[in-house]
């Protein structure tokens, strides 16, 4: 579904040059439930960021269902993203002067799609994700889990077919963690493709592949297969371990 090959994003010249990504090839496949770990400065966001195609990369391939997205221009790219993508973040990225709806009704608003659409589709999201309560409310309004939900439901308003995540519970507690990570593996259930970035070994235990990285490299990587959840977290702890380890054997 989308395959990224030899991807290169180098940042400065000569002296000041920084490699974010040395060479890393990616396949995420229709229905796939993958979580990037690595430690700090690994390249994880940026890696999600080039495959999105909201940063360019300095070299390398990507495609999307075989076609080659770097042939694209801007204005086919941005009506890829509406087609295909939703982004969930860290902070929520919600507007404060706006109300929950105009939030979650931004993407199909920047569309140009029809205002009976908009609403029918709004309110049919805000029922899935239990929030419709908070529909006339103002972010400021909300706590934190309702806003990561808010953020949710605007990721899927546009029904697209992979979502990426950026450390998607970084700004919640351990109930409301989980309760997100529910929610997208029931989304993933239902066939929605998820890329997920975290450095939590338990939340990246409700994925089906693991991505590790470092120094803009790729590692390790970890298929869930048919074992449980417990069974693939202790895979995980093993890796992530391993890296502690080396961290302090550099001490």
């Amino acid at each position: 579904m989308l395959v990224g090959k030899n991807l290169y994003k180098i940042y400065g010249e000569g002296k000041e040059e920084c490699i974010a990504l040395n060479g890393i090839d990616i396949t995420v496949k229709e229905g796939d439930f993958t979580c990037i770990m690595g430690p700090s400065g690994s390249g994880k966001s940026t890696l999600i960021n080039v495959i999105s195609t909201i940063d360019e990369v300095s070299r390398g391939k990507i495609f999307f269902k075989g076609k080659n997205l770097q042939s694209m221009k801007e204005r086919e790219l941005s009506k890829f993203r509406y087609e295909n993508l939703g982004f969930i973040f860290q902070d929520f990225n919600l507007l404060d002067n706006l109300t929950v709806k105009e939030n979650i009704a931004i993407p199909l608003i920047l569309a140009s799609k029809p205002k009976k659409e908009i609403i029918e589709r709004v309110n049919e999201i805000s029922s899935k994700l239990g929030i419709t309560q908070l529909l006339n409310k103002y972010p400021a309004q909300c706590s934190g889990g309702q806003s990561q939900r808010i953020a949710c439901a605007r990721a899927l308003v546009s029904n697209p077919r992979i979502i990426i995540a950026d450390e998607p519970t970084g700004s919640l507690d351990t109930k409301n963690s989980h309760e997100l990570l529910k929610m997208l593996k029931e989304l993933n259930d239902e066939g929605i493709t998820i890329i997920m970035v975290t450095h939590d070994n338990i939340i990246a235990s409700y994925s089906k592949k693991l991505i590790f990285i470092r120094d803009g490299k790729v590692e390790a990587v970890l298929n869930r297969g048919e074992e449980s959840q417990k069974e693939y977290f202790y895979k995980i702890v093993d890796i992530t371990s391993k890296d502690s380890q080396n961290l302090i054997d550099m001490l």
